[in-house]
């Protein structure tokens, strides 16, 4: 289930702040684009919580489909996240924030390294739900002692769908991928945001610009999308390492190739990176020890050094027995048989689905 969304409130303002709010909404808005841009988001842009009523049917569609998999939330109040404008009723205007996390690296150059597991470039340093919110509240705070209304603010842990409203507010498109595209970040970029009670002016909505383009569907490893905009969560890399919780399925294992956590490879084929925003935020930058880790190093981790290793990142979430299931896929697709010793103990793991994954990377390395 989604944590509760998080509250806003209505502050005093700070008295000894200078000058008076302005009359005029469009200086309002400016006031707080350059705020947000202050705080370090590359771009801020203004929509309705009702700009996006097309989704309410999409979402029922997908789920109805089974496409959503484990995530059993996504079913869970449907009401909310199909319509933004039921999720906070006294809302009058969201503000998408954009924060880049363009990698410094290739992001592929792991995947040619079998015994090396590729980790997802968001979560190869600070988790970003934490460094977004709270930069996310500084703006609001900003807002309320400026202008007074309320806010509430979110980061991916509601039931706000953030890519249809970004699209909505003008920060780009939802590409092929499903993800949010944008002319000037790329596809490496965080959402926010800022539900609020002040009425802003509306930014124009993004223009679908992927034209003939099949990069990012043809990258996948899985074949998660169905088709151009429709993506299977069940055969998505990043939710079989992340969000489902039991054995993959077996016809699916050998394709997760050596990926552990997540999958970058739709979004590093999208040609529109040429154009991508650097990161400002050093907690993004790679950590030496998570951009290409040995898989034999993952392999010994028991759960104290689990958590000791993974605290503050968002790996630490899964826990120490589905990383293991992924890092033992991980090794079972390496080729290399100077694994199996150090595999053998894993055969009796307490957890039956670790278990089964070291059995089954044991049978593939004994068959090299």
């Amino acid at each position: 289930m989604s944590p509760r969304p998080s509250q806003g409130g209505r502050l005093p303002a700070d008295p000894g702040k200078p000058g008076s709010p302005p009359e005029d909404i469009s200086d309002k808005k400016n006031e707080i684009v350059a705020q947000a841009q202050a705080e370090g988001f590359a771009l801020a842009r203004v929509c309705r919580p009702d700009a996006v009523p097309e989704i309410s049917k999409r979402l029922e569609q997908f789920v109805a489909e089974g496409r959503h998999g484990d995530m059993a939330w996504m079913g869970e109040r449907m009401n909310w996240r199909g319509n933004p404008a039921a999720l906070w009723p006294e809302a009058r205007s969201v503000i998408m924030l954009a924060e880049p996390y363009t990698p410094d690296h290739d992001p592929m150059a792991v995947i040619g390294q079998p015994d090396r597991a590729a980790i997802s470039v968001y979560a190869q340093n600070k988790d970003y739900h934490d460094i977004v919110k709270k930069r996310l509240k500084r703006v609001g705070r900003w807002m309320i002692d400026r202008f007074g209304g309320e806010i509430k603010v979110f980061v991916d842990t509601a039931p706000v769908m953030e890519k249809p409203l970004g699209a909505a507010a003008g920060l780009g498109w939802q590409g092929k991928h499903t993800n949010l595209l944008s002319r000037e970040l790329g596809n490496w970029f965080f959402l926010g945001a800022i539900f609020t009670t002040l009425e802003l002016p509306v930014d124009a909505p993004g223009r679908e610009n992927c034209g003939s383009c099949t990069a990012c569907l043809d990258a996948c490893p899985t074949d998660a999308f169905p088709a151009p905009f429709q993506l299977d969560a069940r055969r998505c890399i990043s939710y079989l390492t992340i969000e489902h919780k039991g054995p993959v399925d077996e016809e699916l294992r050998a394709k997760l190739g050596n990926r552990i956590y997540g999958c970058d490879d739709c979004l590093a084929a999208c040609p529109w990176n040429k154009f991508a925003s650097d990161a400002h935020e050093i907690r993004y930058a790679a950590r030496e020890d998570l951009l290409a880790p040995k898989l034999a190093e993952l392999m010994g981790l028991d759960d104290a050094a689990f958590r000791q290793k993974f605290s503050g990142s968002p790996i630490k979430r899964i826990g120490r027995d589905r990383f293991l299931r992924n890092v033992l896929y991980a090794v079972g697709n390496s080729g290399d048989s100077t694994f199996l010793p150090t595999l053998e103990p894993h055969v009796n793991d307490p957890d039956p689905v670790v278990a089964d994954a070291a059995r089954w990377a044991k049978a593939q390395l004994q068959a090299v």
